[in-house]
């Protein structure tokens, strides 16, 4: 038999194994002959060893590729099954984004360190380099090509039953049939992408990356330029800014990857592109210093919590970029050699700081409800701040305080610890509920003029439950540099409209700051109306600013400039 048709059986056979194997799976936990964490294990197993096969045959022959998928999968299962004990219900592991991109790390990067070991050597940045982004355009090939043929099959359906015929769906209807389609043909699609290594290459994907270095090289040097223009309390509002900062660590590195290659024969010859990849190494420990500040601020600030400890992990891996990065230009000639270095040094970083997150040293979960606990037992964390849904989201670790928080409430002197966990263990959405929450929005709601409580509660009643609650998260919340992360103001807006207008001001959690206008109807109904200062509301620094402003005191009125073309049938005019 031709050789390259055995090997095109060979990928169909174990695409077609590992959908029959998934499918197994799927039956199994449907008629619950495995349940709990043993599914778990089972379905990380099987979900980690089928990939890295799949991944792994054609650089590697089958059965050593399926050696290391094993020792890979074996792996995986056993520490994501560790850290599932973390949880009194263990699917609730792969809900966690922390636990589950630990895993999806472990699952994928070891991949072309197995295939490099069994070449030159895993230490060798070229078989590496190659190998590494030879599995993403292979994969990403190949299930490209397994939409295309879903769409020729389904397309296929409709064209017979438009004569009567519907074999395609009968076949379609026996369970097991999309999930052999679509491992065969995927098993097969790889074995094509492989043979035409030549042609379908991942070098095509990075001189396209590379024509982006000079965007990002640009875009970064305006942002650290504006930077002591614009001043730095815009930058540490939320975790959303720190991570847009490592979101652009992280592509700034790659970015510099795709120009240095995977030897000097191969990176680029541009000279603009060379002293582009140097200028953003350089830059790349600014972003990465800031980007951590951000989130140290915000720890500190708040305390720790899963989301928080990500960001954490991420800075930490974005510092060690950014410092290899910038040493290795500073240090002169050989620059090149010492980034691929320093990639291969921080990928096993990465997947020992992977391995760690599933294990009980580095539980999330347990860290945050220290933090959050430490914070209540010393005053930090006011009660009415206190989140017991957050705590009963943590695992074993946030439920045990939630008990200790029990116990602690029925202690005397601990009524409104008693009162906030009756109100968090009501009904949600509930009448006592949603009282508890107006009640504590008006408490919380910084006002101006302070007297105009009647109009303020008019617009408070017709609120939504939903916005209602997330304004309660913006009143609890405080703003960079102190005061509330709300503010309402009442005025005499719309002469000609009976009754006083209010602006409301609220900062979310990623630092947005959202503007809402109320207006009165007849019967004491109320509408919602835009704000507008004849452009962007301001946001950042100068949007803190202005609500800081309004919560010192009520603001100045003056007339707006807006005249209008009359006309039959009444003004025409614009906004300003």
């Amino acid at each position: 038999m031709d050789q390259m048709i055995q090997r095109r059986l060979v990928m169909t056979a174990i695409g077609t194994g590992a959908g029959a194997g998934l499918f197994a799976l799927y039956r199994m936990a449907e008629v619950e002959v495995l349940t709990g964490r043993l599914l778990l294990v089972v379905a990380v197993f099987v979900a980690v060893f089928a990939h890295g096969v799949l991944a792994m045959v054609g650089p590697l022959r089958p059965l050593r590729a399926a050696f290391g998928a094993l020792a890979l999968a074996a792996g995986v299962a056993g520490l994501v099954g560790v850290a599932s004990l973390r949880y009194v219900q263990s699917g609730e592991v792969l809900i966690s984004p922390l636990a589950g991109l630990a895993a999806l790390v472990l699952a994928l990067v070891p991949l072309p360190f197995w295939v490099a070991e069994h070449g030159p050597g895993w230490r060798d940045y070229r078989a590496l380099f190659t190998q590494a982004w030879g599995i993403v355009v292979r994969m990403a090939a190949a299930w490209a090509f397994v939409g295309v043929v879903w769409g020729v099959v389904l397309l296929s359906d409709t064209l017979l039953k438009v004569v009567g015929l519907t074999v395609i769906s009968d076949i379609l209807d026996v369970d097991i049939v999309p999930w052999l389609i679509t491992g065969g043909v995927l098993g097969l699609a790889l074995a094509v992408v492989q043979e035409l290594s030549d042609y379908v290459s991942p070098y095509l994907v990075l001189r396209l990356l590379r024509l982006l270095l000079p965007v990002v090289v640009v875009v970064t040097a305006v942002f650290l330029a504006a930077l002591p223009m614009r001043g730095l309390s815009g930058l540490f509002g939320g975790l959303s800014v720190a991570l847009t900062l490592l979101a652009m660590v992280g592509a700034g590195a790659t970015l510099v990857t795709t120009a240095v290659d995977c030897d000097d024969a191969q990176a680029t010859q541009s000279a603009a592109l060379i002293w582009g990849a140097r200028g953003l190494a350089l830059m790349l420990p600014v972003l990465a210093v800031l980007a951590a500040w951000a989130v140290w601020l915000r720890v500190d600030q708040h305390g720790w919590t899963p989301e928080r400890v990500f960001a954490a992990q991420v800075a930490a891996l974005g510092v060690g970029y950014g410092l290899f990065y910038a040493v290795a230009v500073l240090r002169g000639t050989g620059w090149m050699a010492r980034i691929r270095t320093a990639n291969v040094t921080i990928a096993l970083a990465l997947m020992g700081l992977a391995a760690l997150t599933l294990t009980p040293v580095m539980n999330a979960e347990r860290i945050s409800t220290a933090s959050q606990m430490a914070r209540f037992g010393d005053g930090r964390l006011d009660v009415s701040a206190l989140d017991p849904n957050l705590l009963e989201g943590w695992g074993r670790a946030g439920t045990r305080a939630l008990e200790a928080l029990r116990l602690r409430a029925a202690e005397p002197g601990q009524e409104a610890l008693a009162l906030r966990l009756a109100a968090d263990a009501q009904e949600p959405g509930g009448a006592a509920d949603l009282e508890v929450v107006m009640m504590e929005v008006k408490a919380r709601l910084p006002l101006q003029p302070e007297t105009a409580t009647a109009t303020r509660d008019i617009y408070l009643d017709q609120m939504e439950d939903y916005t209602l609650r997330n304004l309660l998260q913006s009143c609890r919340a405080e703003l960079p540099g102190g005061g509330r992360g709300c503010v309402m103001v009442v005025a005499d807006l719309l002469p000609d409209v009976p009754g006083e207008e209010a602006i409301l001001a609220e900062r979310s959690d990623s630092g947005y700051i959202g503007y809402s206008g109320f207006s009165s109807l007849s019967e004491g109904a109320a509408r919602t109306v835009r704000p507008t200062m004849g452009g962007q509301l301001p946001q950042a620094a100068e949007g803190v600013a202005l609500m800081r402003q309004w919560q010192a005191a009520p603001p100045a009125l003056a007339p707006a400039p807006v005249f209008q073309l009359i006309g039959p049938q009444g003004g025409v005019m614009l906004l300003p």
